[in-house]
């Protein structure tokens, strides 16, 4: 069963803290699908991936001859089976039963943003509706702090 890790950024765009997370799930040796809610918004994001001077995170739009290839898949719809983990941007959608295909569901999102806050709270009560074990993290001083998670450790 997967588990899902809410990571709620203040004081700064959720953008920035994406390479980072990017960078701890490679680590893991996982496969990644990043999926944004359109498809210019990932160009975008593609092209920053790209030229971003913290480093080279290998990494392809959706749609190309080596999809099945690319460590990181950047999405706008769901598309990628057999993932290691999903990274969700931008309020993007979980379908149905795609936690449980993923070892873990990355949703990114950003505090200061009252409609983005009010999504990540219906997908964290459709995460534990689901059963699927919830972690909460916010980024504070450049590092992530756990704050809830559900179900509640022992």
């Amino acid at each position: 069963m997967a588990e899902a890790m809410f990571y709620g950024t203040r004081g700064t765009p959720p953008d920035t803290a994406l390479p980072q997370l990017l960078d701890r799930i490679l680590a893991r040796g996982w496969r990644v699908e990043l999926r944004g809610t359109d498809r210019a918004r990932m160009e975008a994001l593609d092209l920053a991936l790209w030229t971003d001077g913290d480093g080279f995170r290998p990494h392809g739009l959706a749609g190309g001859p080596h999809d099945a290839l690319q460590p990181v898949l950047l999405t706008w719809t769901p598309a990628a089976s057999g993932r290691d983990c999903l990274v969700l941007i931008d309020g993007a959608a979980l379908a149905e039963g795609e936690a449980a295909s993923a070892q873990r569901v990355c949703i990114l999102f950003d505090e200061d943003d009252e409609a983005a806050r009010r999504t990540a709270r219906d997908q964290w009560r459709a995460a534990v509706a689901a059963g699927v074990p919830v972690r909460y993290f916010v980024r504070e001083d450049g590092r992530w702090t756990l704050r809830s998670e559900h179900p509640p450790p022992r």
